[in-house]
């Protein structure tokens, strides 16, 4: 079978975002645009700040810039939850697999996330989190 990746990423439900060394945007598909708000002209060339909230700007770099350095994650095969910012300064709860990118010659040059908008669920857990320690403290 003969399977064209680059239209196979562009058909994907989930996000797909490919960041350099540096931490600057160097891939963008359609979902990443639906999830986050920003188009592929916007996102393009602008540094990962744009989907990343404020106060957590710091530790992400520190993180991202040990990953460049060691060619490592510690997030490997796990899914993560973290918080994100949309475009219209909208908090979102995103949930994805990051990897990290080496050329041939063994050198780090980014990353890629594979990323879903995992607000909706967020936003059920944290209700009924919310709703079970009331009906515990309406018990006793």
């Amino acid at each position: 079978m003969n399977i064209n990746f680059e239209a196979l990423v562009q058909s994907l439900g989930d996000g797909a975002v490919i960041s350099d060394a540096k931490g600057i945007i160097t891939y963008w598909n359609p979902s990443a645009e639906r999830i986050f708000g920003f188009s592929v002209h916007e996102a393009l060339g602008a540094s990962l700040d744009l989907i990343i909230p404020e106060r957590l700007r710091k530790r992400h770099n520190e993180g991202y810039d040990h990953s460049m350095q060691t060619g490592t994650t510690q997030y490997g095969d796990k899914l993560l939850t973290v918080p994100a910012i949309h475009k219209s300064g909208r908090p979102l709860s995103i949930a994805f697999t990051v990897s990290v990118i080496i050329d041939p010659d063994g050198k780090v040059v980014g990353v890629a996330a594979i990323i879903r908008d995992d607000t909706s669920r967020f936003n059920e857990q944290r209700m009924l989190r919310k709703r079970i320690a009331e009906l515990e403290a309406s018990s006793n």
